[in-house]
């Protein structure tokens, strides 16, 4: 299971990267200043930054079996999940309303529901996976 959560952690990843691109292509950190985004630089930044901490803490995880950085890659992930939960609810209501100016409505509805399938699954399997690691089984 914990190689599972990893191959859905990269595919999050390969989507959340591409929504990014989506964003600071149409504009993003420029409009930052116009206050025209819903979308706060630091949010947006710090949801893949502490997602590739998480990440990295989970490859420790698999590479020596510590069920402390089970924890912790799960602990962050509350974080990152949080952010991106605040990103979506953010990119809802601005969708076509008289908010919907900023980059973030580039975003194609197929990119984020599949980000976010993804990042569930991960989410879920992270937490099933430091569950079973804590009470011995493997």
């Amino acid at each position: 299971m914990g190689f599972a959560a990893l191959v859905m952690w990269v595919l999050a990843a390969a989507v959340g990267a591409y929504l990014l691109i989506v964003w600071l292509a149409n504009g993003g950190l420029r409009r930052q200043g116009t206050k025209v985004t819903r979308f706060p630089a630091t949010v947006v930044l710090g949801h893949p930054a502490l997602a590739v901490v998480a990440l990295a803490a989970w490859v420790a995880f698999l590479l020596t079996a510590r069920i402390a950085y089970a924890w912790s890659s799960f602990g962050v992930l509350v974080i990152v999940a949080l952010l991106g939960f605040t990103l979506l609810t953010r990119w809802l209501t601005g969708r076509g309303g008289k908010h919907a100016r900023g980059a973030e409505q580039h975003f194609p509805l197929l990119g984020v529901l599949a980000h976010g399938t993804v990042a569930i699954l991960t989410f879920v399997l992270v937490l099933f996976t430091a569950i079973r690691v804590s009470r011995g089984q493997p």
